[in-house]
This record gives C-alpha cells, sequence and structure tokens, in this order.
C-alpha cells in the first residue's frame, strides 16, 4: 500500500515518515525543491511540487491508497496574511479535488490544529466545540477554521476524510516554530527570557510529537471517516511548563513574570524588526492575543476509539530538556 504525506519537511511530518516506513509502508512525499530534506529518511518515493500546484499534487496522488495532508503554514504572523489563506484553505481544496480525481485514495487523514475548534476559556472542550468566530487571535487560527469548514463539508458530501486536531506539539526533533516549547526553553535558558510569560493564567493542550504520529498511524487504521480526533494531551500554562523544567534540572525557577502588555510591546518591535531583516519574530502580538485565552481540551474520544495514549507532561519535557542539553543548545 503506497501512502503519500504532504508536509513531509516539517516538524510532524518528518516523524510521520520515519515512523510509516518502520511499520513496512511505502511512502511517497510531495515536497517544494527549496525544502529542507536532510531529517528525511532516503528510501521515500519523492514528488517535487507543492500543495498550491494542483498538477503536482495530483501526480502525487496516483496510485495512492491513503493521503497524510499535514503540509501548512504554521506561524503566528507574517508580513502577509493571504498566505496563510493560498496554503492552508487552498492546499486543502486541491487535496480534496486530487483525492476525488485520483480515485484510488481510501482514506484521506487531514491534519487540523485545536486553533481551528477556538479559545475553551475555562472549559475543557471535545470534538463538538465549533469555533464561535466572534474574534480571530492569528490570521492562521482564522485560515485553520475556514480549512476546517471545508474538511466537514468534503466529510458531508462522502469523502472519506478523518480529521485530527493535535494541541500544543513538541518533543525532539526540530527546533522550529512548529515546536515552540523546544524554542521557549531555549530562550528561557539562554537568558533571553528572564521570566514568565504573563501571570500564567493561559492554558493549551500539549501533544507530545510521537504521540501524535502514533494518532495518526491510528486514524489511518480505525478512524472513522467523517470523524473528528483530538490528539491533545495534558493541559498546563507555560508557566507550569517552565516550573516543570526547572525542577527536572534542579535549576531555579524564574522570579520575574513579564505582563503581557511588555511582550506585546516586544512583539511590534519584533515585527517592525522583522520588516526590516525578513527573519520571522519569536514573538509578535497575535502571540500574545493567544496567550491572553484558554485552550483546553480532552482527547477522551481517541483515546476510546483510536487507543492513543498521551504521555505525561512530566515524561515529555524530561526527554525535550535531555535532547536539548544534549544538542548543546541549553545547560543545566
Amino acid at each position: 500500500m503506497k501512502i503519500l504525506v504532504t508536509g513531509a519537511s516539517g516538524y510532524l511530518g518528518g516523524r510521520l515518515c520515519h515512523a510509516l516506513l518502520r511499520q513496512g509502508y511505502s511512502v511517497r512525499v510531495l515536497v517544494r525543491p527549496t525544502s529542507d530534506l536532510s531529517a528525511l529518511p532516503p528510501s521515500l518515493d519523492i514528488i517535487y511540487g507543492d500543495i498550491t500546484d494542483y498538477a503536482s499534487l495530483l501526480a502525487a496522488c496516483s496510485a495512492c491508497s491513503v493521503v497524510f495532508h499535514l503540509a501548512a503554514l504554521v506561524e503566528p504572523w507574517l508580513p502577509d496574511p493571504s498566505k496563510f489563506f493560498s496554503v492552508n484553505v487552498g492546499g486543502l481544496k486541491n487535496v480534496l479535488e486530487a483525492v476525488k480525481e485520483t480515485k484510488t485514495v481510501e482514506k484521506l487523514i487531514y491534519t487540523s490544529s485545536f486553533f481551528a475548534l477556538g479559545p475553551t476559556d475555562g472549559d475543557i472542550a471535545d470534538e463538538n466545540k465549533v469555533h464561535h468566530e466572534k474574534f480571530f487571535c492569528t490570521e492562521y487560527e482564522k485560515s485553520k477554521v475556514a480549512a476546517d469548514k471545508i474538511a466537514v463539508q468534503a466529510a458531508s458530501e462522502g469523502v472519506p476524510i478523518v480529521l485530527l486536531y493535535p494541541g500544543v506539539i513538541y518533543g525532539p526533533g526540530k527546533v522550529t516554530a512548529g515546536n515552540i516549547v523546544a524554542k521557549m526553553i531555549v530562550e528561557r535558558f539562554s537568558g533571553r527570557l528572564p521570566g514568565y510569560i504573563g501571570d500564567g493564567n493561559d492554558k493549551f493542550s500539549f501533544s507530545h510529537v510521537d504521540d501524535v504520529v502514533e494518532g495518526h498511524i491510528a486514524a489511518m487504521e480505525k478512524g472513522q471517516p467523517g470523524n473528528r480526533y483530538l490528539l491533545t494531551g495534558e493541559n498546563a500554562s507555560f508557566k507550569h511548563i517552565f516550573d516543570m523544567a526547572a525542577v527536572i534540572t534542579d535549576t531555579k525557577k524564574p522570579i520575574l513574570s513579564i505582563p503581557l502588555w511588555v511582550i506585546e510591546a516586544y512583539g511590534w518591535l519584533s515585527v517592525l524588526f522583522s520588516l526590516i531583516t525578513g527573519k520571522l519574530p519569536l514573538i509578535s502580538p497575535p502571540t500574545v492575543h493567544v496567550l491572553r485565552h484558554k485552550w483546553e481540551y480532552s482527547c477522551e474520544k481517541a483515546k476510546m476509539e483510536l487507543d492513543y495514549r498521551p504521555r505525561s507532561l512530566k515524561e515529555g519535557l524530561a526527554e525535550v530538556l535531555l535532547w536539548l542539553k544534549n544538542l548543546g543548545l541549553i545547560r543545566y
């Protein structure tokens, strides 16, 4: 059985490719000519193209039984916000059309995000939650909400699509925007982030990357078309992350709490600097908007139907800290 993976050069996609190959599947990837493929195994069937280029996507889907659609723009801010919609919405539309035209695809696994379901702000939500659309913290969030509607509509029309919603993905592998926990830990231990961000009222559902990979494979094997599955984990604040990291490493906890208005002001300066240098900022105003809300989710459905077993945050964080230490990115 041949499997197509889009977004294979990304943090989650690369880990998924390795796992699929270990389980004996034949894996094809659609990657851009400029993508960094150094972390991918050499035994992949590589098609060069882009999800926004329908012809290359159609060629990649040819003779594939399963498609994992992970390709997305995952950034809190971009100078051109229209790119979120051309990739995250337009790309999904192309994938759905290619799946219909190919006629060999038996299951499409679409990787969305908990952002598509919206902030919970006090509740712990499940797959029944629908984004209120009263406001959006980021253009990324807005694009994922729009794409989610398209995916749900496709399911109602008979497309064999399974919708997955990971939380904040973290773990070893890459220190990128898709691994914000690792990036913030590096900033914290380097001294560039001298304290907590805000007062700890933020809450997120954290998902270890390898648990999410296993959840994807389980969705391929057991997931029911048309169903949504939250691949989330332990709900916690970034203050809790920093405190736990201090305990694990036997180092001092931060003594400062940096108010969000200060972080937002720094974010505006970072955006200005980004416009000059072209380098995307670690912190931007939309990041602060996200931190002003809670995003707590339950993965009970995935546990019951997919046998999803997320590890504890303490166990996962200990692994990340040791990995970053071995890379020489942090010291403790």
